[in-house]
């Protein structure tokens, strides 16, 4: 066999040191970590591909607006729960625009990104019908997400949605929402980690039964109009976002600014609420909390006793990103047509290396490339593949945290330079002449 580019006994010893006895299991931060560890310690530089972080420069129609609102005082003032009303009205239009949907600016509620909205959603969706306590997993998902269920103690279930797609996904779905206890759904689309995207018969068939069996749909929208094989990024015109919106009056939305625009060290997102939801007035919500609706209950009572608001400036930031990008004067899927461009050249490496993508098909299409996908290796098991990969100076994440039950591990595009494809290329080729195919 040829030496790995890392010594074998550099890695094992960060990994002990970290308590892990399954590295299937290694979260993503543990994985960078170790990662940073072992760069330290060996002198190599990782390849690394665990974090799903931009790696692009933010927006710059953000940057701008929001160091004028700081020029303008807003620092020193509390923001509104609600949210300041230029970001609820961009917002909404925002939806108009690249979705075709109309929700209230009432109903749009600024978040400290996606995970505080997400947190949010599933202590709300949880307490609204004293008879439904279970969120219900299309996975593989996004595992932090199940963490934070994990800290409310709000039970879930899941299923991998790979072999129930099209026609397939009404009936295996119908099969978990007839127990009764599903008090929301929650999926990714594009997904995070397949890149698969959802398809507008499913999407009808989700929100369909989500009216009929009474759950709310969690519409996880944080790498928006990211599926690059449609235009999706013209404002008034279609084609649009596809979403569940269009099927079901109980929703939320979930926008985040960090994907799509880059900005996710100013943690803004958007939690979109319909207007039908945020009015809704459920029993149990309405005794435990001085019989106010859902929607005033998600931001009066969840919200600000998580944060009391969300950054003033963030908020005049993605403002200026969604008016901008409605008015057509910011084409921000320019931005991040890069990431489809690294998921190409990547997949050609790994695959010219006898790796394979668990995960290859979007139905009856290729799967798209963009900020994610997935590799396996033939007679592997994620755990194992995990582990030997970071022999060869390349960290990511394996997709058993993902509630994927093929084994694989999961690829971000987003930190990887062109300097680095041809490294790349050199220890995958050696990683395939020590682990031969029989």
């Amino acid at each position: 066999m040829k030496p790995t580019p890392i010594k074998k006994e550099i890695v094992d010893n960060a990994i002990h040191e970290y308590g892990i006895a399954n590295f299937a299991n290694a979260s993503i931060r543990e994985v960078k970590n170790i990662a940073a560890l072992a760069e330290q310690r060996s002198g190599v530089e990782f390849i690394k591909l665990e974090m799903g972080i931009p790696g692009l420069p933010a927006a710059q129609e953000g940057v701008k607006a929001q160091i004028e609102a700081l020029k303008h005082g807003v620092a020193s003032m509390y923001p509104s729960i609600h949210g300041e009303k230029v970001i609820k009205e961009a917002t909404s239009r925002f939806i108009k625009a690249f979705m075709d949907i109309d929700i209230s600016p009432e109903g749009c509620l600024p978040t400290v990104g996606s995970m505080q909205g997400t947190f949010a959603s599933f202590v709300t969706c949880s307490q609204a019908d004293a008879t439904k306590n279970t969120v219900l997993f299309l996975d593989p998902g996004f595992s932090a997400q199940k963490v934070q269920l994990q800290i409310q103690k709000v039970p879930y279930i899941s299923f991998d949605i790979y072999n129930y797609r099209g026609k397939l996904l009404r009936d295996k779905l119908e099969s978990y929402l007839k127990l009764g206890n599903i008090c929301a759904i929650i999926y990714s689309n594009p997904n995070n980690p397949t890149w698969a995207c959802l398809r507008e018969e499913e999407l009808q068939a989700i929100g369909e039964l989500a009216e009929q069996y009474d759950t709310i749909v969690i519409e996880d929208l944080a790498y928006f109009a990211m599926d690059f094989r449609s235009d999706l990024g013209e404002p008034f015109k279609p084609p649009y976002q596809p979403t569940v919106a269009r099927y079901t009056r109980n929703y939320i939305l979930h926008l985040s600014g960090s994907k799509a625009f880059s900005y996710a060290g100013e943690r803004i997102s958007m939690a979109c609420i319909s207007d039908n939801l945020f009015h809704r007035h459920y029993t149990t919500l309405s005794t435990r909390y001085e019989g106010l609706p859902f929607g005033m209950v998600y931001c009066m009572r969840i919200l600000y006793g998580l944060s009391s608001g969300t950054s003033h400036s963030a908020q005049y930031a993605l403002a200026a990103i969604f008016n901008a990008a409605c008015d057509g004067t910011y084409k921000f899927r320019d931005d991040i047509l890069t990431y489809g461009e690294r998921a190409r050249r990547m997949k050609a490496i790994f695959t010219k290396h006898n790796f394979i993508i668990p995960y290859d098909k979007d139905m009856d299409q290729p799967i798209a490339d963009g900020f994610y996908f997935t590799i396996g290796y033939p007679n592997m098991s994620g755990d194992v593949l995990a582990k030997e990969l970071m022999y060869y100076g390349v960290s990511a994440i394996c997709l058993s945290t993902t509630g994927s039950e093929l084994p694989g591990m999961r690829i971000c595009t987003s930190f990887i330079r062109d300097d680095q494809y041809d490294e790349l290329d050199r220890r995958m080729a050696i990683f395939a002449e020590n682990h031969p195919i029989s």
